[in-house]
């Protein structure tokens, strides 16, 4: 299934917009509850008035605030960008930390989070447990649990870690644009001859390709 995804998303990334560690970090807290399209949009604004965790350290609440509203939850996620970091000024000398450990000590940031950046930032392999993969991972038959860190682990045993991060790359692409919560595109779908949960969707080729979609960006 791995290698049949890889085919059909030979271009599969992370879909938020980053150029450090830093960046990714603020944006995937921001992106709880929101679209990759809506962060991108707000952290280029954002980035360009607070550039490094320092700048941003010093930011007004209510100036933060204005910016991200378009994420939702503005008012939860300002305190926990404002304070990851500072927290990153004070413990880490302004420098994003490298290890789930430290990552997952900071204001707002979870294993999911942490893994999201040691996987895009740092080349650290993890198993990034989103709604997509949990989605899925339980229709291809991986997993019975929609509990993350059950996925994860699940996940982590199939795959060898040099795999991890390609893997939910991919499975996160074709959740996104193929394999849909409520009306999958079964008929078109790169590995419906491996997928046990194959026949819940549209099996109709044609119409079925009518319901894969590329995210909007």
């Amino acid at each position: 299934m791995n290698e049949a995804l890889a085919r059909a998303y030979p271009d599969a990334r992370c879909e938020l917009d980053f150029r450090n560690p830093f960046e990714l970090l603020v944006a995937t807290v921001l992106s709880a509850q929101s679209t990759d399209r809506r962060v991108n949009a707000v952290t280029e604004v954002l980035f360009g008035r607070w550039p490094t965790a320092a700048a941003l350290a010093e930011a007004e609440t209510l100036d933060v605030e204005s910016v991200i509203t378009p994420v939702g939850f503005y008012r939860t996620k300002t305190a926990s960008i404002v304070s990851l970091s500072r927290r990153i000024v004070d413990d880490f000398d302004g420098v994003v930390p490298g290890t789930l450990k430290e990552l997952v000590t900071l204001p707002g940031v979870g294993r999911k989070t942490a893994n999201v950046v040691l996987g895009n930032a740092f080349d650290v392999p993890g198993v990034t447990p989103d709604t997509h993969l949990i989605r899925l991972a339980n229709r291809f038959g991986w997993v019975a649990s929609t509990k993350p860190d059950d996925v994860e682990r699940a996940v982590g045993r199939l795959f060898p870690p040099s795999d991890w991060v390609m893997v939910c790359h991919r499975v996160i692409w074709h959740g996104r644009r193929c394999c849909h919560a409520r009306r999958p595109a079964c008929g078109a779908c790169p590995v419906a001859d491996l997928c046990p949960s194959r026949d819940i969707g549209e099996q109709d080729p044609t119409k079925a390709a009518k319901l894969i979609r590329e995210p909007r960006r």
